[in-house]
């Protein structure tokens, strides 16, 4: 549900944010990335990972209910030079799901080093931010969403845009496991998201964040907290019966307003189910591609926004901006990411 801009919960520190997920093809492997802290909020202060939260890459198999694998991060203190050390444990089956669970302590390192064990490598440290937008676009569909209203792109000037993101960085958590791992071997229908967890006084764990699928909160709840905050603190299983009728009912209203279905209701209805629950689905060695065609996982490159924008309102929603806008914010090996 999360992203660059998020909701009062999580704007209390800007290390909870989730900002993006992508789930690709590497060499011979599967790869996850998380992306928090971005500096475009105003609420940025510290620096690195919060030492104190859990970062969680969550995968359901075949279209289960609940995940059954989940790659958990810790982070220490800063030390002098601002590195963190790092902790992934692994856990699997219902263990997977269980704040109380400890699992597998499979690999340590620290930010800004690659740390490796059994092939499974893991990178970690401040990057350029490869998301892509100008957030006028999106300020023009949040409008006619928020209202119910046609959506009025006659003031869009697509060969005008810029991307609103260009030279801000983000905190990332990267993580490739090999084709050989028992679960993610090719072939493998998943669904994924990524949740970040905050300790609490009386020892358990809150959930603060979640994402799935990108774009989720900007477009539909940019200033509503009463179901934004709710939907990141709740589980993808509960989707469907919490927000799904909303969903639908907004899109509803935004494709008859503006005259692209003749069937808003049952689009709307469509459209929310498609979108939930809430997790990116992937299909372990295949290439991955959020697009129009297919959404299977989503690459740095992936034009997100324009994606959603277009399936939410029905109709083409040119963003102006292509993947070469942030070619060189991308690599094509380990760890795929540009550090600054």
């Amino acid at each position: 549900m999360s992203h660059h801009l998020d909701t009062p919960l999580a704007a209390q520190n800007g290390q909870l944010f989730i900002d993006d997920l992508y789930v690709f093809l590497g060499d011979d492997s599967t790869v996850f990335v998380v992306d928090v802290n971005s500096n475009i909020t105003g609420v940025y202060a510290e620096p690195g990972f919060h030492h104190e939260a859990r970062y969680e890459f969550k995968v359901h198999f075949d279209g289960a209910e609940y995940e059954s694998l989940n790659y958990r991060f810790s982070f220490g203190e800063p030390e002098a030079d601002g590195r963190q050390s790092l902790h992934l444990h692994v856990l699997t089956g219902e263990d997977a799901r269980e704040d109380g669970a400890e699992g597998e302590l499979v690999l340590s390192g620290r930010t800004g080093e690659t740390a490796e064990a059994d092939s499974t490598k893991v990178w970690a440290g401040r990057i350029a931010d490869s998301f892509y937008i100008d957030l006028d676009l999106l300020a023009i569909v949040n409008d006619a969403v928020a209202q119910g209203t046609a959506v009025d792109l006659s003031s869009w000037r697509p060969q005008e845009a810029k991307n609103t993101f260009a030279g801000t960085s983000v905190q990332t958590i990267v993580l490739e496991v090999p084709h050989a791992h028992p679960q993610l071997t090719p072939g493998a229908r998943t669904g994924v998201w990524a949740a970040t967890k905050l300790a609490t006084d009386a020892g358990g764990w809150r959930q603060i964040n979640r994402a799935g699928n990108p774009m989720m909160w900007p477009i539909f709840w940019p200033d509503d907290t009463d179901f934004s905050n709710p939907a990141n603190t709740r589980h993808p299983a509960q989707d469907l019966a919490a927000a799904a009728d909303h969903i639908a009912g907004q899109v509803a209203a935004v494709v008859r307003a503006t005259g692209t279905s003749d069937d808003p209701d049952g689009y709307g209805k469509t459209v929310a189910h498609q979108l939930f629950p809430d997790v990116l689905p992937y299909v372990v060695g295949t290439p991955a591609s959020f697009g129009f065609a297919t959404r299977n996982g989503r690459t740095q490159a992936d034009n997100a926004p324009e994606v959603m924008l277009s399936l939410v309102t029905n109709m083409p929603v040119p963003s102006g901006l292509t993947p070469a806008v942030a070619a060189d914010l991308r690599k094509k090996r380990f760890p795929y990411v540009v550090e600054v």
